[in-house]
């Protein structure tokens, strides 16, 4: 397929983030078709009939052609040449369990999801990869910093966007940018990935450590620990030359770690505050990745063996119910 010649994209989700790469990619110049998958057939009737997703970012005017907005995912999918998945890793295989290799062969697929699959404990694109033969050159990951709550108020963000492939990532990059959407582009599509999973891990720590009555200082420094912490582990895994300090890195964790509209500090916070984990997620009503990330990680760092003392202390409060207060008290004495 011509990468210049991509003009049909079909987003998969239905939460805040996909709304918001739904006013990104519609708010943008390049001519395209966009198609949108979401699971809930109520909500597609809504958006048809309203144009503003029910549930999520709904002062968003959405552009979709109401035919475009659909609950059939493998409809749309052979619809389109590009294919930006955007639903929690948590819940990826549920919403692909229709898909087959073979529909996605030839299609060029875009990781939205900051997360790792369960059971396989894999990131997006080696799930991609090696359960749908979608060779890496056709994978893109698409990372921060960046929060949905902000683009929907049209506030100056940066997006990275990542790919072995420089062409199809300054084609994407080139179907985002807007007046407050400005994009980089980079080849680490490992370093990228494995960051955007690591910040949400930093980010409920950050949350924890407030809920329990720790300051703006401490924060500091359980952060910039937090920077090393992804740095050697990214390192372990994919060891190329990269500056941890750009903004898909360091500047993802920062505005997770302290952003109003960061959803794993948030439920972070009410960790500390001393609510269990299924009563902060009901609470919510959103998918705090961290979660399910942090015991993914703690299986996957079984290989690697890098020294992770936050991801750690998260991994025990959340999985193996120790007490927050505790917990951090510990952290405390590991952090420089």
């Amino acid at each position: 397929m011509d990468i210049q010649g991509v003009k049909k994209i079909t987003v998969v989700g239905g939460g805040s983030w996909a709304t918001a790469n739904i006013k990104m990619l519609t708010d943008n110049p390049v001519e395209k078709e966009i198609y949108w998958w979401m699971r809930n057939a109520e909500a597609v009737e809504y958006l048809q009939k309203y144009k503003h997703n029910p549930h999520y970012l709904s002062s968003v005017e959405i552009k979709v052609p109401a035919q475009h907005i659909s609950t059939d995912l493998k409809s749309l999918i052979a619809k389109a040449d590009l294919i930006l998945l955007n639903v929690p890793a948590a819940f990826l295989k549920d919403a692909l369990q229709d898909i087959t290799p073979a529909d996605l062969q030839g299609k060029k697929i875009i990781s939205a999801i900051k997360g790792i699959v369960p059971d396989e404990n894999m990131i997006i694109g080696d799930f991609l990869n090696q359960v749908y033969h979608v060779p890496l050159e056709n994978i893109v990951v698409l990372s921060g910093p960046c929060h949905a709550e902000e683009v929907a108020l049209e506030k100056l963000s940066y997006l990275t966007v990542a790919s072995r492939d420089n062409e199809l990532a300054a084609c994407f990059a080139g179907m985002l940018q807007t007046r407050y959407i400005k994009t980089n582009v980079s080849d680490d599509i490992y370093g990228t990935e494995y960051a955007a999973v690591l910040k949400n891990v930093y980010a409920i720590a950050s949350g924890i450590c407030h809920g329990v009555g720790y300051g703006d200082n401490f924060q500091s420094v359980l952060i910039s620990n937090a920077i090393r912490e992804i740095k050697n582990f990214v390192d372990a895994v994919h060891p190329i030359d990269r500056d941890i300090n750009e903004s898909a890195y360091l500047g993802d964790l920062l505005v997770t770690a302290y952003s109003q509209f960061s959803r794993n500090r948030t439920f972070g916070n009410m960790i500390g505050k001393g609510y269990t984990v299924r009563s902060a997620q009901l609470e919510m009503n959103m998918v705090a990745e961290g979660y399910y990330a942090v015991n993914c990680l703690h299986q996957v760092n079984k290989i690697y063996k890098v020294n992770m003392p936050i991801c750690s202390a998260v991994y025990a409060i959340l999985y193996k119910k120790h007490p927050p207060v505790l917990e951090m008290q510990h952290l405390a004495e590991h952090l420089s």
